[in-house]
């Protein structure tokens, strides 16, 4: 719990858009990877695929279970993640702007931008944790950074995006 903890959360947090919430369903993913232990099977994948696949089906369903999700700057605490595309755009001009763009992504595209730009995993990792493909999620990763530039662009017009 103690390496996994804090990446299962933000995970969690950006599928959800609230800290609490979030806090909540990684709890639940390991009190599941606890109680069902010997389910894993380290020859069908790493475990931290299986661990993610956990709290991405949790995140999910809490997230369809939302009436009303929260704007994410309403949110208490936005995880940060390590450097990548994503951080550099958050920097590129207006931070909030693209935060109010991830917040109307769907949570598919939300959930692929945060595995593999903020938690770093490959297209194929990503891809264990959500079910698909490894060119399944290439594609859907694709989608997702095009539809954020288009919600960023359309919210602030200023912002000019580049995926080098």
């Amino acid at each position: 719990m103690d390496r996994h903890m804090q990446r299962a959360i933000a995970l969690a947090e950006r599928i959800v858009g609230g800290n609490s919430d979030a806090d909540d369903i990684a709890q639940e993913a390991f009190l599941r990877v606890w109680s069902k232990a010997e389910q894993f099977d380290p020859s069908a994948g790493r475990f931290t695929s299986w661990m993610y696949r956990i709290v991405f089906n949790l995140a999910l369903d809490r997230r369809r279970a939302m009436r009303s999700p929260l704007p994410i700057e309403d949110a208490e605490h936005v995880p940060t993640g390590g450097p990548g595309q994503l951080d550099i755009l958050l920097a590129d001009e207006d931070g909030r702007a693209v935060d109010r763009a991830l917040a109307r992504l769907s949570a598919r595209q939300r959930a692929a931008i945060a595995l593999f730009h903020m938690d770093g995993m490959s297209c194929r990792e990503a891809g264990e944790v959500m079910g698909l493909s490894e060119s399944a999620f290439d594609s859907l990763l694709n989608r997702a950074r095009k539809a954020l530039r288009q919600e960023v662009q359309a919210t602030d017009g200023r912002l000019q995006t580049n995926d080098g």
